[in-house]
């Protein structure tokens, strides 16, 4: 009986640690925002060939909460999102953010870029939009 009980313990542990050894490769439903500098993110960007979209918003601000709980978790916008881009965010009045809302003029937020790894604005919105609006927003701005 000892057996028994020994070796189904040993069992459970031995799954339970590959279980968080190797997690199951799934698709994220939110948008994967990139966690090095803005410096890295143009330098991936570059080698990516790819545009960054970059979300400058306000630990305050309720729009930008909003954004972040409902269009950022929709899944056809993270298969999009993740796919297609580098996803930047940051806050505008901390760190790298206060730098690019001065360099980039934000007026207000949230503000959303697509912006070249030169730094090059290609397109900007500013305020809220749902998860049907930045798809077609984001299609047309890679269709420049």
């Amino acid at each position: 009986m000892k057996k028994i009980t020994t070796s189904s313990l040993l069992a459970i542990l031995m799954i339970t640690v590959f279980s968080f050894t190797f997690p199951k490769n799934e698709v994220s439903n939110d948008i994967v925002f990139f966690k090095g500098t803005w410096k890295e993110a143009l330098k991936l960007a570059k080698n990516e060939n790819k545009l960054i979209f970059l979300d400058i918003s306000a630990s305050w601000c309720g729009p930008c909460k909003k954004l972040k709980r409902t269009t950022f978790t929709n899944k056809k916008v993270a298969e999009y999102f993740n796919a297609k881009y580098i996803n930047v965010e940051l806050d505008g009045e901390y760190g790298e953010g206060v730098a690019l809302a001065q360099k980039f003029h934000l007026t207000g937020y949230p503000t959303l870029y697509f912006i070249d790894a030169r730094e090059n604005i290609v397109s900007e919105s500013i305020g809220f939009v749902n998860h049907k609006e930045i798809l077609k927003w984001a299609k047309s701005t890679d269709k420049k």
